[in-house]
C-alpha cells in the first residue's frame, strides 16, 4: 500500500526547524515518489539554516537525496529507465531543458533553474526536500541508479564526491602532471582529493586549520601528497617550496564562509593558472582582493555551482568500485527529528563532536 503521510522537517525561519506531517500526493504520468533512505548534510545546509543563502521559507531542506522509487508514472519510468523498488541518487538541479543554456548543454545554468530543498512549500506539492520520509520527483528530474547493496550512509556520498570530480577535475581540466592545491579539508575538499587522485593528478596539496588535524590526516590517506596547517605554517612560503617556486597549476577553494583563502589564492596559483571558487561566503565582500594580480599573472577564475551528470556518474562508479576507503569520511548518522543537531555538529557548534560527512536517515530517531 502506498504511503499516505510523510514526516518532514520544515525550515520556517532562520535557525528554526519544525517537524510536520504532509500528505503524500499521487504521482502523475511523468513524476515519482521517492522513499528517502538517506540525505547528506553539507556546508550549504548550514548556510540555508542560518538564512544567509536568502532562500524562500517555509521550505523542506535537503538537496542530497538517496532513496527507493516508491511509486512512478509510466512516462517517468521510461524516461529515467527505473521502476518501483530501484535505488536512485537524485541530482540537485531542475532545469527547463529548452532555454539557451540548457540547449547548449549547461542545464545547471538554466534561466528557470530550480534546486531541490530551495523550493517553498507554497509550490505544490511541497515535498521538494529530503529532510523527509518521502520526496516528490519532478518530471525534469535526473536520477542515477546506484548499487542497492551499499550501506545508505556510504551510497549517499555520491553528492560530495560528484562535487569533487566537477570542481577539482572537470572545470579546471586537471590531469597528469598538474599540481592541485585544495583549500579546505571538509567533505568537499576530501572528495576533491579522491577525484584528483583518480584523475592521475601529479601533485595534491591540501590546506586546513590546526583544528583540522584529523581531516588533514585523512586527506593524506586519500592520496594527498602534502598537507599544510595554515595556523602554524607560512602557507604562501610552503606552497612555493612544494611547487619549485612556480605556484600551483590549479587552486580549488572549498572552504566555507572564510573569505581570506579567496584573496590568498591569487598568491598560491602560478602564472596562467586557474582558480576555482566553490566555497560559499554568505555574500560577503573579499577584503584585500587585489585584482591586479589576476591581470599580471593572467589567472583564470571560475565559479562552481552544483554538480552535473558526468560528475555524479564518476562519483557513483568510484563508490561502487570500493577502490578507496571512503567510509573513513563518514562520521555521523542522525534521525530526521535531529536535523538541527546534525547541522550544528557539522558547524562545530557541538562541543566534543567533529563531523566530516554526516547524513539524516529517516527512522533512526
Amino acid at each position: 500500500m502506498r504511503a499516505r503521510k510523510s514526516l518532514a522537517m520544515v525550515l520556517t525561519a532562520p535557525k528554526t526547524l519544525e517537524a510536520r506531517e504532509f500528505a503524500v500526493p499521487p504521482v502523475q504520468d511523468d513524476t515519482a515518489i521517492l522513499r528517502i533512505e538517506a540525505c547528506g548534510i553539507c556546508g550549504s545546509d548550514y548556510e540555508q539554516y542560518e538564512g544567509v543563502l536568502r532562500t524562500p521559507m517555509p521550505v523542506i531542506p535537503g538537496h542530497e537525496p538517496l532513496g527507493i522509487i516508491e511509486e512512478i508514472g509510466d512516462a517517468a519510468a521510461r524516461r529515467w529507465g527505473v521502476d518501483v523498488g530501484d535505488r536512485v541518487a537524485v541530482e540537485t538541479m531542475l532545469s527547463c531543458r529548452f532555454c539557451p543554456p540548457c540547449l547548449a548543454g549547461n542545464y545547471h545554468l538554466c534561466r528557470a533553474r530550480r534546486i531541490y530543498s530551495y523550493i517553498p512549500l507554497s509550490d505544490a506539492p511541497g515535498l521538494w526536500g529530503s529532510y523527509s520520509e518521502y520526496m516528490w520527483l519532478d518530471a525534469n528530474s535526473i536520477v542515477h541508479k546506484i548499487d542497492p547493496s551499499l550501506a545508505p550512509e556510504i551510497a549517499v556520498m555520491f553528492n560530495p564526491l560528484g562535487a569533487g570530480f566537477r570542481w577539482a577535475v572537470e572545470i579546471p581540466q586537471a590531469g597528469p602532471g598538474d599540481t592541485v592545491l585544495i583549500l579546505g579539508p571538509g567533505q568537499r575538499g576530501l572528495a576533491s582529493v579522491l577525484a584528483c587522485r583518480e584523475a592521475g593528478v601529479g601533485r595534491i596539496i591540501v590546506t586546513g586549520l590546526a583544528a583540522d588535524a584529523e581531516k588533514l590526516k585523512l586527506a593524506r590517506k586519500f592520496g594527498a601528497d602534502f598537507t599544510v596547517d595554515v595556523d602554524n605554517e607560512n602557507t604562501k612560503q610552503r606552497v612555493r617550496e612544494l611547487t619549485d617556486g612556480l605556484g600551483a597549476d590549479i587552486v580549488v577553494d572549498v572552504s566555507s564562509y572564510a573569505t581570506k583563502p579567496v584573496a590568498e589564492s591569487l598568491d598560491y596559483v602560478r602564472m596562467g593558472g586557474t582558480i576555482v571558487l566553490a566555497g560559499v561566503k554568505g555574500f560577503r565582500e573579499i577584503p584585500d582582493f587585489v585584482s591586479d594580480k589576476i591581470v599580471m599573472k593572467e589567472i583564470a577564475i571560475r565559479g562552481a555551482i552544483g554538480v552535473t551528470s558526468s560528475g555524479y556518474r564518476k562519483a557513483i562508479q568510484l563508490i561502487e568500485s570500493g577502490k578507496y576507503p571512503i567510509e573513513a569520511m563518514h562520521t555521523h548518522d542522525f534521525g530526521l527529528r535531529s536535523a538541527e543537531l546534525a547541522i550544528k555538529t557539522l558547524a562545530r557548534e557541538i562541543e566534543g563532536e567533529e563531523s566530516i560527512h554526516s547524513c539524516l536517515i529517516p527512522g533512526r530517531d
